[in-house]
């Protein structure tokens, strides 16, 4: 009998189960390392098909797939994605969530006990649950594919605790294939992203950050009315469908009623809406018969829709993380799409204040002393017994057993079993500790800030500076110094911020380089990676106090201050 290519009987399985005419990079090798039993991180733009990866590969291997996606939204997004091909394509596809009837959970089981369904979508918080992780025990997992997985790393813009349960849960499986899945990881983040989900010598399939179709544009405002009256008359004159991003919920409602009296069919969309309202503007924007939709920035909304025209924030976001994300679903037919910011630079005290709020001390301080004590007694304690004990939300006693997880004084064993590292040392101590990581993890974001400050301030090409942020270089013709499409390069602000500054302190001669994605380290701030060179200076980051802009002139005065790593 002759064998059938590996390649041609994924690129079969594409058109005939999938629709798919061709697969787009990287997505045939992924699928092929996956099905040659070896773990996958891929890394590709928003819109780029990273979902075809995991289903071609769950259509491949015996055992049904599960799916780990952070959104309710996008969960039903990729189910009725998965529906439009059929359940006799061998696409069968079933939820289980918070927001579904004990009914359709129960359905959502049995389906996939009698093989009727192929992919199961869980949110990480449902790992938690020892029931849940007992039936999936039981059904001879394939494939665990773990959507926005730069959420499982404390470098990441959006760590969610939650995310770090997954490696062990993959243990507890029995160790299915892996495929990790994110649209923004910097190098810092994907080497996390491995190692906590405990991937085994991974395949790396990293497409690149790049989107030529996007225009980038800011425009910056000193009046706050000024910029609200600039983003209502940019957006009703815009064609096509488009998002609005904003920083409040209050906000986006305002800017949708003064959108609709503008002429456009505009509504809200934010996480204090009930549940119903949210799907009825998610449907409508994806039938068309909602034109803008004006969200808050940190809710992700799991839109699919190819024609998005434009995205607008009103409001600066947190991170270029972010950014890159919201940006992202705009333009995915490959066709020309708006992008720009409007910015006041005052806006960041907003970002700067959310950034600065610190751990709640007093729930640390019980959390660490009731696992100290059960260990003393029993040698761990159920995370449900703990809640209970300690009448804390899920949400408060998740985030402080992970700062205490991550400052090493409490382990997770088996079963959300929670046990003390050392009772010899006092929860006092354990708290101080857990402190520590957290003012980490503050400076990081303070610094994602002044970066997304970076990218709305510069002269130099936009273009350039987003993806020098993810450590990609700008690939260009000699003598060619941006992209030419972004607002910068057009008005010519970017050649003229290329040319030398006759002010600046000159590098010396054979001073010792940098270059992208190499491992430094700082006298003061330790370890870092450089993401970005230029040609008088580098951008850094460290792994305790976030990003960094450092002159090469100063570098070269100081032949200890940064070296590179061994």
């Amino acid at each position: 009998m002759k064998l059938v290519p590996l390649a041609y009987r994924i690129r079969r399985l594409a058109r005939t189960r999938l629709g798919l005419a061709r697969l787009r990079p990287g997505q045939l090798d992924a699928v092929k390392a996956l099905s040659k039993g070896r773990d996958v991180l891929v890394v590709m733009p928003t819109g780029a098909g990273k979902s075809a990866v995991y289903q071609l590969a769950g259509l491949m291997l015996d055992g049904p797939t599960v799916v780990v996606s952070p959104l309710i939204a996008l969960q039903r997004d990729q189910l009725e994605g998965l529906a439009k091909h059929g359940e006799n394509a061998g696409l069968g596809a079933v939820a289980v969530n918070s927001a579904q009837s004990r009914g359709v959970t129960d359905d959502a089981w049995d389906s996939l006990t009698a093989g009727d369904a192929e992919f199961m979508f869980l949110a990480p918080e449902q790992l938690a649950n020892a029931t849940v992780l007992e039936k999936l025990s039981k059904l001879n997992v394939s494939l665990l594919a773990v959507d926005e997985a730069h959420c499982v790393s404390a470098w990441g813009h959006d760590f969610r605790p939650h995310y770090l349960r997954i490696g062990d849960v993959i243990e507890a499986l029995g160790r299915p294939r892996v495929v990790a899945l994110t649209a923004t990881a910097s190098p810092p983040v994907r080497a996390e992203i491995v190692e906590r989900l405990k991937m085994n010598d991974p395949v790396r399939i990293v497409t690149g950050f790049d989107r030529p179709n996007l225009e980038l544009q800011v425009r910056r405002f000193v009046e706050a009315r000024h910029k609200e009256k600039g983003v209502i008359e940019r957006v009703a004159s815009l064609a096509g469908s488009g998002l609005v991003y904003t920083a409040t919920r209050r906000s986006t409602e305002e800017y949708a009623e003064k959108l609709r009296e503008a002429g456009r069919t505009a509504r809200a969309y934010h996480a204090g809406m009930k549940a119903a309202e949210r799907e009825a503007v998610h449907a409508g924007f994806l039938d068309g018969e909602i034109d803008v939709v004006v969200a808050t920035s940190a809710f992700g909304m799991g839109i699919n829709k190819a024609d998005v025209r434009f995205v607008v924030h009103a409001d600066v976001p947190d991170s270029i993380d972010s950014y890159y994300q919201e940006i992202g679903r705009a333009g995915r037919d490959g066709a020309p799409a708006l992008i720009c910011l409007y910015y006041r630079p005052e806006d960041l005290s907003l970002r700067k204040f959310f950034a600065s709020g610190g751990p709640d001390e007093e729930v640390l301080t019980q959390v660490a002393g009731a696992v100290r004590e059960h260990t003393e007694a029993t040698g761990s304690v159920g995370a449900t017994e703990l809640r209970e004990e300690l009448d804390l939300s899920a949400t408060k006693l998740t985030g402080a057993v992970n700062l205490l997880e991550q400052a090493g004084a409490v382990t997770m064993e088996a079963g959300s079993r929670l046990a003390y590292t050392d009772v010899a040392v006092p929860a006092a101590a354990a708290v101080v500790a857990a402190a520590a990581v957290d003012a980490e993890h503050s400076r990081m974001d303070r610094s994602r800030i002044e970066m997304m400050r970076g990218y709305a301030e510069t002269t130099g090409c936009r273009r350039k500076f987003l993806l020098g942020y993810f450590g990609e270089e700008l690939v260009l013709p000699p003598g060619q110094e941006g992209c030419g499409t972004c607002d910068t390069c057009r008005s010519g602000l970017a050649a003229e911020s290329a040319e030398p500054d006759e002010r600046a302190v000159p590098v010396p001669a054979g001073a010792v380089r940098f270059d992208t994605n190499d491992r430094v380290r700082h006298r003061v701030w330790g370890a870092g990676v450089v993401m970005s060179d230029e040609a008088d200076r580098i951008t850094v980051l460290f792994e305790q106090v976030g990003y960094r802009t450092l002159a090469l002139a100063v570098i070269a005065a100081d032949a200890e201050l940064l070296v590179h790593e061994d």
